[in-house]
């Protein structure tokens, strides 16, 4: 028997957000339920918090949250719990290969998102959490990916087929909810985890309850518990009311 759900982790962009970046009235009034029933509701989302507070304050969010892929996790909306960063070396490597493939990059750090037409050589200067490489062309963002890998330090994964999301190695949303788990005294067995893109699999595959969007890839799908319906018919509404709330 699977145990009772204590934990809910949410991926954002095509999961709990629409296309046009909203959380449905429908999804809002779930999650406020699934609060009142005394179930921990966070984020676990490749953004950082500069693009996820708005959605924190406008659900009412007090708890933990995992940001940039695992690599940022706030106790609570004021107190940061732990930050890795990534090597300057391995930085400076990323954005060499970056500019080799003439692809776009951005990267977060603690204070904000810097786009590549707006880094310069002071930014190798700062602490960064999170790389990311865009590119249309899959041949060229397979060989980037299978270079990174090769380094050995880095973790890589994706939230879009176009991109490619880089952390240190060993640094995943499932490690994040593993630390998110031990402070609460919560099971991973006890968290239910919904989401879209590569960069749930880890977690999905992970937690008691791994449910798949209706929009998510199939990796997603067939390593998932079950299934609900998509970003734009309020499938995370879809499934606390199903799994957690049983109406």
């Amino acid at each position: 028997m699977k145990k009772e759900i204590k934990l809910l982790a949410l991926d954002l962009d095509g999961t709990l957000l629409t296309d046009n970046n909203q959380i449905t009235e429908a999804t809002k009034r779930s999650i406020q339920e699934a609060i009142e029933k005394g179930i921990h509701v966070l984020f676990a989302t490749g953004r950082g918090l500069q693009t996820s507070a708005q959605y924190i304050e406008e659900l009412g969010l007090k708890g933990p949250m995992v940001f940039a892929n695992g690599a940022e996790i706030w106790k609570n909306p004021k107190e940061v719990w732990k930050r890795t960063f990534i090597d300057k070396n391995d930085l400076i490597r990323l954005c060499n290969l970056s500019a080799e493939k003439n692809a776009r990059f951005w990267a977060y750090n603690v204070e904000s998102l810097i786009r590549s037409d707006a880094w310069g050589s002071d930014m190798f200067q700062k602490e960064w959490l999170k790389f990311g490489i865009s590119s249309t062309n899959p041949t060229i963002l397979q060989e980037m990916k299978e270079t990174i890998k090769g380094w050995g330090t880095l973790e890589v994964t994706q939230s879009h087929p176009t991109n490619l999301e880089i952390t240190v190695k060993g640094i995943t949303k499932e490690s994040a909810i593993s630390e998110v788990c031990g402070l609460l005294s919560i099971e991973m067995e006890e968290v239910m985890a919904i989401g879209d893109s590569m960069n749930d699999y880890y977690l999905i595959s992970a937690v008691g309850l791994g449910v798949a969007m209706g929009n998510a890839i199939d990796e997603i799908i067939r390593v998932a518990d079950t299934s609900t319906d998509t970003n734009e018919q309020d499938g995370v509404a879809k499934a606390i009311n199903r799994y957690l709330l049983h109406c």
